[in-house]
């Protein structure tokens, strides 16, 4: 199984097309559960509107998914609470957005 930094550098690769960043640095992934045969990741978009939500989401489990082994189940949730908020944006998004 990989371990929750695969995973994390894993979505590092999902883009939000919409900003032309990834959704880690964006603050979308609250949470990573490794278990056998699961991965599980919690995240949110920038707005419950978010256009391109259902796109984000599938191109996070497809990430996760070429690093996990066949069998293991992929659930990636989203998520509402708490609210996406740009503070939860990592200190080179911020710096990249004029935001700090």
């Amino acid at each position: 199984m990989p371990t929750e930094e695969m995973v994390r550098t894993a979505l590092r690769g999902v883009i939000d097309p919409e900003v032309g960043m990834n959704v880690v640095d964006l603050g979308l992934v609250y949470g990573i559960e490794i278990a056998p045969k699961q991965v599980r990741v919690s995240m949110t978009m920038t707005t419950p509107a978010c256009p391109m939500g259902a796109m984000i989401t599938e191109d996070a489990r497809e990430a996760i998914r070429d690093i996990a082994p066949e069998a293991a189940e992929v659930d990636v949730q989203l998520v509402w609470d708490p609210p996406w908020s740009p503070a939860l944006m990592s200190e080179h998004a911020k710096q990249r957005f004029g935001w700090s």
